[in-house]
């Protein structure tokens, strides 16, 4: 307990420092045209690449701002945010996880990074798992936080909550940080009616392309996440080099997401250096 509480304690501080002092770790940002958008990405630390992949609605630092500083200590990291989110321009065209996919890649190209190891969240790891399929070269292992891959990993009752989701019901913390940061505030509603139709027009990942799959993973979800654990666990099995981590947590917890700092639980603390195991710093 001891020593836990000590590895918390310097975690914290290592974040502090970072947002007190930013320069602390190699940093920079930038804008690529990208596939006929305008992507914003950020570069942090140096080592091994290792992409970040935010999820539905979200920022950079709404998905990953409490593990960036973690991570950037042996690690070149790579954020990106992607069409209609964030500081990322809209194209007209609907959203779609095989766009993302290639608008990830064609970012990476420019920035002469051919093969790197991924970490998706949420919409962010069904991106990775296409990824993976579209550019296999590219990925050397990747980590999957609370990925979708079938309509049925999810309860019943996600799909009838998407079908009345409204601006109104967004999380707040979401929505201040698009307001933050975005270029064109009045394009929040466009950014969430996107994510909406993605989601409502989700089809199931066929077995065979998920099984084709030989990236080394590491699936994560929360014991209360709204990824059931049996489309975890069927995951786990149909990817070819995959293993499983049931966190304690709702949707994003273990990477102490924006939305679920009130928990306190600083879970980032344990589940970091599993990842670190993991991708071998």
């Amino acid at each position: 307990m001891k020593k836990i509480i000590t590895t918390l304690i310097a975690a914290l501080q290592l974040v502090t420092v970072f947002a007190e002092n930013p320069d602390s770790i190699a940093y920079k940002h930038g804008y690529a045209e990208v596939n006929g958008i305008k992507m914003y990405y950020e570069i942090y630390g140096a080592g091994k690449p290792l992409v970040l992949i935010h999820g539905g609605g979200s920022t950079i630092q709404t998905s990953f701002g409490r593990v960036i500083p973690l991570l950037a200590q042996h690690h070149q990291v790579i954020a990106m945010e992607l069409q209609a989110h964030g500081r990322t321009s809209d194209r007209n065209a609907d959203l779609t996880f095989t766009q993302d996919a290639d608008d990830v890649a064609t970012l990476l190209q420019q920035l002469h990074i051919s093969k790197a190891d991924f970490l998706g969240f949420s919409n962010g790891a069904t991106t990775t798992v296409q990824i993976a399929i579209r550019h296999p070269e590219i990925v050397d292992r990747m980590i999957l936080g609370s990925p979708l891959c079938k309509r049925d990993g999810v309860p019943e009752q996600f799909w009838g909550f998407m079908q009345q989701a409204s601006l109104s019901n967004m999380p707040a913390e979401l929505k201040e940080a698009y307001l933050q940061v975005a270029p064109y505030p009045n394009n929040l509603q466009v950014m969430h009616d996107r994510d909406v139709k993605r989601m409502l027009d989700f089809k199931d990942i066929p077995d065979d392309q998920l099984k084709a799959i030989h990236a080394p993973a590491l699936i994560i979800i929360g014991d209360k996440d709204v990824i059931t654990p049996e489309h975890a666990i069927a995951m786990s099995r149909l990817l070819q080099h995959a293993s499983l981590a049931i966190i304690p947590g709702v949707h994003g917890e273990y990477l102490e997401e924006v939305t679920t700092l009130k928990s306190g639980s600083h879970e980032a603390v344990y589940v970091v250096p599993m990842m670190e195991g993991f991708l071998g710093k």
